[in-house]
Order: C-alpha cells, then sequence, then structure tokens
C-alpha cells in the first residue's frame, strides 16, 4: 500500500482522473498570480473659483479673463427688437427729412442750433428720439410736412417722460447729463464719417450742434439690413419704452386682447422695476421679477414671441447695476427666458458667472432654478456663434458643480447628458476643421472640469454609460492631446469611474482607448499630475481584464513607453532620494508617497497586473530592461521610505517568478532577489513580510534557493509565520515549508523549532472555513512523512492522535460542511472536494497504516 501511495516526486500531485475545478483555479491563482490594487491619486479643490486654475497650463495672455466688470450699459438695444418672420431689404429710396430745404442753398446751411433751455432740449430730443424709432422699424415721415400745432402737442406729452428715458444715474447719484452715447462702446463700428456726425450731434456738457447735411442710405440702415440711425446704442430706442406710454400707438401686428393683457399684467411690473423709484427694496425688485417671468409666460410672451421685447429688456438692463447677486440672478432668469442672443447672451452669461464665482450663492442657484436656464443655453443656442458665452456659462456650471450639495439637483437636470452632447459637437467641429481651435480648447477646459466633478456621484455613472460619454472623451483625449489641461480633466474622469468594475468594464470596450493613453504619456511625460492618472487608469483596466492586458501590451510601442517612464522616474526617484539624504526613512507626517514615488507604484502595478496573462508574463519575465528595473527599486528603496512601492515590486517580481521558462531573467538571478527580500522579511511591515514570503514560495523551487533559505535560517522566518493567526501569511508560509521539505535533510528542520504543532493549529483553527489552507497543511505533512515508518516517531504521540481525528472529522462531509450556508456553502463545497479531500484521504491512509506501532510505544512524560 505504501509503494502504491509514493511518489518519487515530494511534491504532492492530485490524481489524474480528478478535473480541476474553479476552487482549483482560485487556488493556483493565489498560490501564484496577483493583480495589485491601489488608491485613486487625490487632488484637492482649488479655494479660489476660476475659470482656469492655478495649476492650468494657459499663460494669462493665453485665456479668457475670470474677472470683468459689467454694467447695464455692456448691453446692447439692437438685441432687443422683435426678429421679422421675413427680413426685409434696404430701401431703394432716400427717406425725406421733415423740413426739406426750400433751395441748394439752404441745403448747405446748417440747421438752427437748438435752444438752451432745458425744456426745449428734452422736446428736441424727444422729437429727435421719436424719429430714430420711426427710421428703424422702416416706417418714415410721409412726404408732406407735420401740422406745427400736432407737433407741440405731441412734444408737450412726451417732454415729462423723457428724463426716464434718455437719462441715467451716476455714480454719485446725482443725474446724468445727456448723451446720446450713454458712455457706452458700441457693438457696430460707425464709420469715420458717421462718427464725427454722432459727436456733432451729441457731447458733454454741450448743447447738439445740427444734423449732418446729407444722411446716405447707408447711414439709415443697420447692419442686419432694417434702418436704424444708431443701432448699437441702448437709449436710440422709442421714447414710448417708457411704461405707460406705449398705449398710444400698437406695435404693428399686436392685438386688442394682446394690448389690454399688456395694459393690465405687464405694465405695472415694469413701473414696479423703474430703477428711478430709489425707494423700492431689492425684495421688492425680486419679487417683481419673478411676477414679471410668471405673467410672460402665462401671456405666451417668453423667447421672442413678445411684440414688445425690447421694452422689457431695457428696463431689465438698466437693474443690473444696482449690483445685487440676488436681484441679479433674478434678471438673468428673465433675460435668458426672452432669449437674447449676441452680446446680450454673452453678457448674461459673464453676470451669471460672476455670481458663482462667489460659493455663498451657490444655493440661491438652486433656490431660483437657475440650472435649467444654464443648461438651456447649452442646449438651444448655436456653439459656434456664442463660443464666449458658452464659456461662461460652462464655468458657472463648473463652479456650482464643485458644491456636494448641488450635485444631484444638476444631474437630475441632465446635465450629463447635455455635456456630452455638447462635446461630440466640439468633437466634430474640431474633425471637419482638422485643426484645434483655441476658443474650443477653453471649452473643452470647462466642460470636462464639469463632467469631472458630476464623476463623483454614484448616481452619476449609469448616466455616463447611457451617453456615449466613455467614447467622446477618448476622441476628445485623441483631437486635443496637445492641450495638458483638457488631457488632465479626461484623465481625472477616467480615474474617478474606473474605480467601479462596470464602468471599467465599458472603457475597456473602447479599444481605442489604450493607444490614446499611451500617446498622452509619451506627450506628457513630465506632467505628473496626468501621468499618475494615466497610470491608474492602466492599473484598473488590467487589473481583472484578461482581454484588457492584451489590448495594452499588444498596443504599437506600448512596452517601450511604460519602461521608457519606468526608467526616468526611477531616475527622478534616485535624484530625490539623494537631495534629501541617503537612507533617510520618512517621519511621521511624510507617510504618503512622493508624486515621482507614486508614479512608480501606479506604472509597478500595471506591470503586475498585465503579467497575469501568461503570452505576456513570459515575456515580461524574460525582459532584461524590466526585471532589472524591478530589482534596483527592490535594492536602493526600504520599507521605512514607501511601503507601497516596495511592496508593489515585490508583487511583481513574484508574479515573474511564476514563469519557469529557459529565458526568464527572475531564474538566472533568483539569488540576487533572494538576497533582497531578505529586508522584507526582517521589517515591521505585515504586508512585506507576506510579500516575501509569497516570493520565496516561487523561489524555493529551485535548490539553489533552498539552501539559501537554511544558510539564511530563513525556515525559521516562515515557521514563525503560522503563529501570525492570518490565513494568508500561514498560506504563504506553507508554500514555502512545502518546497524546502521536498528535501530529506531539511525535514528535520522542521519538527526542531516545533513547526508540526504549529501547522496542526493551522489546520484545526483555519481547517473548516479555508480548505485551500487545510489542502496546504496536508501537502506539508505528506511531504514531511515521505519515509514514515512509526507515525508516533514521525510527528509525535499526542500529534498523530490529534491529526488523525482532525483529518476523520473533515472527511466527514455534512460535518465539514456545516460551518458555511448559501452561496459560501457551495464554493466551500467546491474546495473541500477538488482540494483538500484527495490529500486528506492520501495523508489519513498513511498515517493508519502505521497506527498499529503506537500500542508498543512508551507514553511520553
Amino acid at each position: 500500500m505504501d509503494k502504491k501511495s509514493e511518489h518519487s516526486d515530494p511534491f504532492y500531485k492530485p490524481p489524474a482522473s480528478i478535473h480541476k475545478t474553479s476552487a482549483e483555479i482560485v487556488s493556483e491563482a493565489r498560490n501564484a498570480l496577483r493583480s495589485l490594487k491601489t488608491q485613486r491619486p487625490f487632488t484637492p479643490r482649488e479655494e479660489q473659483r476660476q475659470l482656469f486654475g492655478v495649476a492650468c497650463s494657459r499663460t494669462s495672455e493665453n485665456r479668457p479673463p475670470s474677472s470683468f466688470s459689467l454694467h447695464g450699459c455692456s448691453f446692447e438695444s439692437s438685441d432687443s427688437r422683435p426678429v421679422s418672420v421675413t427680413r426685409l431689404s434696404p430701401l431703394d429710396h432716400r427717406p425725406k427729412l421733415p423740413v426739406p430745404p426750400a433751395n441748394e442753398e439752404e441745403s448747405a446751411l446748417s440747421l438752427p442750433k437748438p435752444p438752451l433751455d432745458p425744456v426745449e432740449v428734452r422736446r428736441i430730443s424727444s422729437s429727435r428720439a421719436r424719429l430714430f424709432k420711426t427710421a428703424t422699424k422702416g416706417n418714415f415721415l410721409p412726404d408732406k410736412l407735420t401740422q406745427p400745432d400736432a407737433v407741440k402737442k405731441r412734444l408737450c406729452l412726451e417732454g415729462p417722460l423723457l428724463k426716464t428715458g434718455f437719462s441715467g444715474r451716476n455714480e454719485d447719484g446725482g443725474s446724468a447729463e445727456l448723451n446720446v452715447n450713454c458712455h457706452c462702446k458700441s457693438s457696430v463700428q460707425l464709420e469715420e464719417h458717421e462718427t464725427k456726425q454722432v459727436e456733432q450731434m451729441s457731447g458733454k456738457g454741450t448743447a447738439r450742434s445740427a444734423p449732418p447735411q446729407h444722411v446716405s442710405e447707408h447711414d439709415l440702415t443697420g447692419r442686419d439690413g432694417r434702418p436704424s440711425l444708431c443701432p448699437s446704442d441702448p437709449d436710440c430706442t422709442d421714447v414710448s419704452s417708457k411704461p405707460g406710454l406705449e398705449f398710444g400707438h400698437l406695435p404693428e401686428s399686436e392685438t386688442e386682447a394682446e394690448a389690454n393683457y399688456w395694459k393690465e399684467k405687464i405694465t405695472p411690473l415694469l413701473n414696479e422695476l423703474d430703477p428711478d423709484h430709489t425707494e423700492v427694496s431689492i425684495e421688492s425688485l425680486c419679487h417683481a421679477c419673478t411676477r414679471l417671468h410668471q405673467a410672460l409666460e402665462e401671456g405666451n410672451m417668453l423667447g421672442r414671441r413678445c411684440k414688445r421685447r425690447a421694452l422689457i429688456l431695457k428696463t431689465l438692463y438698466r437693474l443690473v447695476d444696482i449690483g445685487s447677486d440676488q436681484l441679479s440672478l433674478k434678471l438673468a432668469k428673465v433675460i435668458l427666458a426672452l432669449k437674447v442672443s449676441g452680446k446680450n447672451l454673452l453678457n448674461v452669461c459673464k453676470l451669471l458667472f460672476k455670481i458663482s464665482r462667489s460659493d455663498d450663492n451657490d444655493l440661491l442657484f438652486q433656490k431660483y432654478s437657475m440650472f435649467d436656464s444654464l443648461l438651456e443655453v447649452l442646449q438651444s443656442e448655436d456653439l459656434i456663434a456664442n463660443g464666449e458665452a458658452f464659456l461662461y456659462c460652462l464655468g458657472a456650471i463648473k463652479f456650482l458643480s464643485g458644491n456636494t450639495e448641488l450635485l444631484k439637483d444638476i444631474l437630475a437636470k441632465g446635465a450629463v447628458e447635455t455635456l456630452v452632447r455638447l462635446m461630440k459637437q466640439i468633437n466634430s467641429i474640431v474633425k471637419e476643421s482638422q485643426t484645434n481651435v483655441s476658443s474650443l480648447g477653453h471649452l473643452s477646459v470647462q466642460l470636462t472640469a464639469t463632467l469631472r466633478n458630476l464623476a463623483d456621484l454614484p448616481q452619476s455613472r449609469s448616466k455616463f454609460l447611457h451617453s456615449s460619454a466613455f467614447s467622446e472623451l477618448c476622441v476628445a483625449l485623441d483631437q486635443q492631446i496637445s492641450d495638458k489641461d483638457v488631457c488632465t480633466n479626461i484623465a481625472r474622469i477616467f480615474s474617478k469611474l474606473s474605480s467601479y468594475n462596470v464602468c471599467c468594464v465599458a472603457l475597456a470596450d473602447c479599444s481605442r482607448c489604450y493607444v490614446s493613453f499611451l500617446a498622452a504619456l509619451n506627450k506628457h511625460q513630465k506632467k505628473q499630475d496626468l501621468v499618475v492618472r494615466l497610470l491608474f487608469i492602466l492599473g484598473n483596466l488590467t487589473a481583472k481584464n484578461s482581454q484588457a492586458r492584451e489590448q495594452l501590451f499588444t498596443a504599437e510601442g506600448s512596452m517601450d513607453s511604460l519602461l521608457s517612464l519606468f526608467h526616468t522616474y526611477y531616475e527622478l526617484d534616485i535624484g530625490e532620494k539623494q537631495m534629501k539624504g541617503d537612507g533617510k526613512a520618512k517621519n511621521k507626517n511624510e507617510k504618503l508617497p512622493s508624486a515621482v514615488e507614486d508614479i512608480l507604484i501606479k506604472l509597478i502595478r500595471v506591470l503586475a497586473n498585465i503579467s497575469i496573462h501568461p503570452s505576456i508574463g513570459a515575456e515580461l519575465a524574460a525582459s532584461e530592461n524590466c526585471v532589472a528595473l524591478l530589482i534596483r527599486v527592490l535594492n536602493y528603496k526600504s520599507v521605512d521610505e514607501c511601503e507601497e512601492l516596495v511592496i508593489n515590486t515585490a508583487a511583481t517580481i513574484n508574479n515573474l517568478s511564476y514563469y519557469q521558462g529557459q529565458n526568464s531573467i527572475i531564474k538566472a538571478r533568483k539569488l540576487v532577489v533572494a538576497e533582497l527580500l531578505l529586508k522584507l522579511l526582517i521589517s515591521d511591515s505585515m504586508d512585506g513580510i507576506l510579500e516575501a514570503a509569497r516570493v520565496f514560495g516561487n523561489l524555493s523551487r529551485y535548490q539553489e534557493v533552498r539552501d539559501f533559505i537554511v544558510q539564511k535560517k530563513v525556515y525559521k522566518f516562515m515557521i514563525a509565520l503560522l503563529d501570525a493567526k492570518h490565513q494568508d501569511v500561514c498560506f504563504s508560509a506553507c508554500g514555502v515549508l512545502i518546497n524546502l521539505t521536498a528535501d530529506s535533510d531539511k525535514r528535520a528542520l522542521l519538527k526542531e523549532e516545533g513547526g508540526v504543532q504549529k501547522l496542526m493549529d493551522c489546520l484545526r483553527d483555519f481547517g473548516p472555513s479555508d480548505w485551500q489552507l487545510a489542502s496546504l497543511v496536508c501537502k506539508t505533512f505528506w511531504n514531511f512523512s515521505e519515509n514514515i515508518t512509526n507515525a508516533a516517531l514521525c510527528f509525535g504521540v499526542e500529534e498523530t492522535n490529534t491529526l488523525l481525528a482532525l483529518l476523520s472529522s473533515y472527511l466527514d462531509e455534512e460535518l465539514a460542511l456545516d460551518y458555511s450556508s448559501g452561496d459560501l456553502r457551495e464554493y466551500h463545497r467546491a474546495c473541500w472536494e477538488a482540494e483538500f479531500r484527495p490529500v486528506a484521504l492520501q495523508l489519513l491512509g498513511r498515517i493508519q497504516s502505521h497506527h498499529t506501532y503506537l500500542e508498543s510505544l512508551p507514553i511520553a512524560s
């Protein structure tokens, strides 16, 4: 029986008839190859809210400003005019002025200067304003002259109202002087001739000069083809834009019902919003804005449908100068609802951006539902025409998304879907233009930074998965690879999402991502915050996905890039160590790895993960460059300096040592590696000791290493580890002892150091909960008792009785599996059947065959 059960090979091998189970596969992985985990790189939030942060690679000259001044006069009235369905072409004839000259001599003379009396000045200004409005709408004066009495009557009616229509207030609260240009810059550059004419018409502290002698057709036509004398001037609108005056003349196409609704609902609210009423409080103005928005919505006047939209916008623009953030948010909400465009859209986006820079206003954005308004801009406006407006709109959303209390609300509004659609537009534009426009780069920075904030929220993962975000981000990384800020933001997004299995699988399916990540690594090798995140992502992708390991390894130049990066940062770390002092351990305040060390940690983790793939692991084990760098790190770095780096390096060497090919560099330099592992065994790091034990478990298959273990007393460490009361530590120690007991001259060492009793303790303590460990203990006993003649002499009397009792108990299936339940019960059953039961039966049979001699032996005292 002994001859049949004995094997010439001291290593235990299960019968060939037993097929591998899933439990055996898990056991083999536990014995040899493991993927590594590491902490995600952390970036603290910036204290100050800026369009581009402190770490931005853009210079101040090459990026839009985060700070700017904004006033009511910054807005244009040209956008306030309702857009007609059909655009009219300029008139072919020259419009006639109210008082045509009698002859050429009179036409050569200037018209009389207006009187210096302020009342007369206002009246003439009123008449001129009405003329401007008439010209703007294309309704020129008839050929016949207006009756003098009618003109006087009209001037008398309009005079008192002109104060609000044409005068503002200066910084001291006083009434500003009459100025047609309102000291605002026009959005349309006037021709030099026209500019001189305007200067003659208006000026501070001086009376107006006569109008120009000749007015060309171009002078009366705006940039969109509609007649206008001063289209860019906010104050060059009809005087009837003042509440209370507009009912004398109904706008074209306005129905009587609309006029009545305006009179009853809108006019009172515009009167309440009159900024000249100094006694009005901010709260009442905010309440009036809310009611105005509701009234416009009820009257179907939002967007560009309102006939008198210009008047509403002009009234709202003037309130911006009050400077209240609360009121400005209310104003912006109504202005955006009226669908402004061009410069006014830019200004209102700047206004919201400016308000969002203070985190004190975050809850106001949520209270007034401003997220809807901001996202509506991105959804409905044209990207190319409103690029700068989009920039500040995205900047505001980015600031708000930095507040964790608002994230859920922003996400619920469809922010991820909206931003991904916008990114798709940007990618399409860049692809068509075959160039990376700087303005699109600025937009991409804000967009990706916002997505980075949204990625923090667990609920956002499904949004990213179902909105093609991963593929679009990979395209953006490809197209804007020269933009460090865009690349860093995209890396931060993937760094967060790839930490979760479902997102990691989705990213791994984007086959182009590996090439993109490698290209970014090559392009920005010295940008440490980008490099560390890209390596972290690659480590996540290759941790559990065999296909990802293969795709990364087969990508063109992948190993050259990774090993070149390894060498670069190894040299940097050596330099930093020399500057700090050779061998100096970190103090308690320096527990975290340095930036360079963190990159080495993430990079070595990638190598460890891809080496799990059989063919890749064999190639890496045969790579002189790769193994040499790992050995150098293990040589110059101690656990006290950077524990995670040393442990990751040892784990990678452990994975590579599993491959025993003829070209294996690990195999060729096994004694050098064994010598370096001694530092880990005597360290205070249990993780380091465990990793060293795992490597010795693989290397101890070689006779030279087993001799080294005995010579350096390493076996004593392994036997002592059996008392660790930690299953993984005991498992690794058993792996070394199995190989050590393969040599007959080394088996006595196990009993001398009390190893037999410790192994039985492990079998008793961990057997029912870990059949893999129990199997390993039995294999060690099998090797130890190879030439057994008497069980008591081999194990000891008490130990033999204990071992027989344990094996008999554990081989009872019902009793053995009574320790587990549910899903674990099935897993334990597989492990028990495939791993423990075969070796336990053979060991029990061997001991029982020599059990008859126990009765004649004296009882030990």
